[in-house]
């Protein structure tokens, strides 16, 4: 059997520190349910200082070189430094004055979005840093201050005081316009590498990763371009030479290096644009939660368990003290299998939500992430063969997600 391994592609060590490693979940996120991320709702996203304006858009697709022409300049390496605890030594056991502490570099991408100075890269590229740097093509180091950082999208927005002229701000497209077999360039610093550019194409799109704190991130973009240790950050740019993505991680199949198999996620610029506009504005986000995790019924679950509908969410849990059981709303106990997959029966079952049918986890996410905490959201649910409404009061979601 194949073995397979998905990392964040980003943070390739320096001075023997580890990349960060990362799971990954794809399509049925459904066993996990978690329904506290947030993909945030599209809007545009405007330079933050007057007069300040990104790589003018072009109407036709560009060649490679065009494309890196115009958008490597606004490409950065970016370098955190931690600090970390060296282990005891097992024959000298914990230095007399405690735990001995190490200065560990770790490099990522990162591009520049207004002449204000703010620049995109991942959250996992400077998650814990005590100090953060970034450089440009001409050599340059600069001091970078951490505005925001948002790890349910792996996002940050950094910011370094430079002169507006040197600048090159990259423009950021509609990712939802990306189709499966579109061309796609890909800018960053693979293991060190500065400004490296690879190209390939969509490979697929509405793809479901998992985010740094344990929750999930929708509607990716996969992509064959090459994506290695140290891309994290970079942008993902479409044949006009727009950021259509951040690239974020990559599965490495059963290599034991961990190197690039043709297989690469990206954030989608729909969700950076909302993400970074809240991050530069109010240095965090604050996402709606509900509290469930649910699973998606199949037609031949409808069919063989006889339930009321073919289509909706079947609630496997409700987390204690969420808003979802403050409304009353009722998990699965029965566990039954089915083709190899196990579901939970005997719970609520979802069918609507904010007057939208509801038939996927990730609808239901979106629904959310249109809400704020302590925003009232009305859930149409089965309870047994009895349709009802229940008005559930959204929490604040938790840090990581839980269990």
């Amino acid at each position: 059997m194949v073995r397979r391994k998905r990392i964040l592609a980003g943070a390739a060590a320096l001075c023997a520190a580890a990349a960060v490693g990362g799971g990954l979940v794809l399509g049925v996120a459904a066993a996990l349910g978690d329904l506290g991320n947030k993909t945030t709702t599209i809007r545009e996203f405007q330079p933050s200082i007057e007069g300040a304006s990104a790589t003018a858009p072009v109407r036709t697709a560009l060649s490679i070189n065009d494309i890196y022409k115009r958008a490597a300049p606004g490409v950065v390496q970016v370098t955190s430094t931690s600090i970390v605890n060296v282990p005891a030594d097992p024959f000298f056991g914990t230095p007399l004055f405690g735990p001995e502490q190490q200065q560990v570099q770790a490099l990522g991408s990162g591009f520049v979005v207004d002449k204000a100075g703010h620049i995109v890269t991942n959250y996992h590229v400077v998650s814990g840093a005590k100090q953060v740097s970034v450089s440009f093509s001409n050599g340059g180091n600069m001091k970078a201050k951490v505005v925001g950082t948002d790890p349910s999208s792996d996002l940050a927005v950094l910011k370094i005081a430079a002169n507006s002229r040197a600048l090159t701000p990259l423009a950021l497209g509609n990712s939802d316009a990306m189709r499966v077999g579109d061309p796609v360039v890909a800018i960053g610093n693979p293991f060190g590498l500065d400004r490296t550019v690879t190209a390939g194409i969509v490979s697929a799109i509405q793809r479901a990763i998992t985010a740094p704190n344990g929750y999930t991130i929708d509607h990716v973009i996969q992509t064959d371009a090459a994506i290695n240790h140290g891309n994290s950050g970079g942008p993902l740019l479409n044949g006009r030479g727009e950021v259509i993505g951040v690239n974020s991680q990559i599965e490495t199949g059963n290599s034991a290096t961990g190197g690039n198999v043709g297989v690469g996620f990206a954030i989608p610029s729909n969700t950076v644009k909302t993400v970074i506009a809240q991050l530069i504005r109010e240095g965090h986000i604050d996402r709606a939660f509900i509290g469930i995790s649910a699973t998606p019924i199949t037609r031949d679950l409808a069919r063989v368990f006889r339930l009321p509908v073919s289509r909706g969410l079947l609630v496997e849990s409700v987390q204690p003290g969420s808003g979802a059981a403050k409304a009353g709303l009722k998990a699965g106990s029965t566990q039954v299998v089915l083709a190899g997959e196990a579901y939970k029966l005997g719970g609520d079952i979802v069918v609507g939500a904010g007057g939208r049918p509801v038939a996927s986890l990730d609808r239901l996410r979106d629904l959310v992430n249109t809400k704020k905490p302590g925003d009232k959201l009305r859930l149409v649910i089965y309870r047994g063969s009895r349709k009802k409404s229940l008005d559930v009061t959204l929490g604040r979601q938790p840090a990581t997600r839980p269990g």
